[in-house]
């Protein structure tokens, strides 16, 4: 098999698990809590690194922001043999009281995006492997974390969440609102992997905290490693599938 347009991997390049954050940057910073790791590919918004943690072997994968970018991640990876993918991300808070460096585990995902609609009806559900996200939740509570597990909101228009958005999300009981869920959730359905996603709170739509408006001396303690610890939460429910 020729190598992936995008991806640039082919048939045992990476490992039957793969993370995925949306940020290339943040490639590094999980292979960082790895014991080993090794740059196998980056073309445009992808970077992939193979890594070792706690004797498992795991890929991670950069997906870009939005459900085009990371539904053309998924796809690819499954050509390639992947059985497991995970989104580690961040979140926009939907809910009064969760806070900025809370953990959101999705059980499911509202395709308020166009990405998945050209595979199917959004009468299918966007919904993540259970086995992924009880590894998830285990994983979470054995880090003393407190984990709120509940439905999120996948948008394709960061800019265009207005206020009526926000409180139809907020009504429905979505817990939060993010940009690839979604699409990994149906691509992983439709290929036969297994699916999850793991996104730590940035901001609160509803409580007017929004992405990069607070200073990080003014977070919560919580707050100020939230990213680190989303990523030990993963890694660790990586290792027990």
């Amino acid at each position: 098999m020729a190598k992936q347009p995008h991806l640039l991997v082919e048939d045992g390049d990476v490992a039957e698990i793969v993370l995925l954050p949306g940020d290339p940057g943040r490639v590094d910073r999980i292979a960082g809590h790895c014991d080993s790791s090794e740059v196998v590919a980056e073309n445009r918004e992808y970077k992939i690194v193979n890594a070792e943690y706690e004797g498992t072997p795991l890929s991670i994968c950069s997906t870009g922001i939005g459900s085009p970018s990371a539904a053309i991640a998924v796809e690819e990876l499954a050509a390639v043999g992947v059985e497991t993918v995970l989104r580690v991300g961040t979140t926009g808070a939907l809910q009064s009281g969760i806070e900025i460096g809370d953990m959101v585990v999705a059980n499911g995902a509202a395709k308020d995006e166009g990405t998945t609609g050209r595979y199917e009806s959004d009468t299918f559900p966007a919904v993540p492997d259970y086995e992924v996200l009880s590894g998830l939740v285990d994983a979470a509570e054995a880090n003393d974390e407190d984990v709120h597990v509940g439905p999120v909101a996948t948008d394709d228009a960061f800019y265009a969440e207005t206020d009526e958005y926000v409180d139809a999300w907020e009504s429905a009981g979505v817990l939060a609102v993010e940009m690839e869920a979604a699409s990994i959730f149906t691509l992983a359905r439709r290929k036969g992997l297994r699916s999850g996603a793991i996104c730590t709170v940035d901001g609160n739509l509803v409580e007017g905290t929004q992405k990069g408006e607070t200073d990080d001396e003014e977070l919560p303690e919580k707050a100020k490693n939230n990213v680190e610890r989303a990523i030990d939460i993963a890694l660790d429910a990586a290792a027990s599938l």
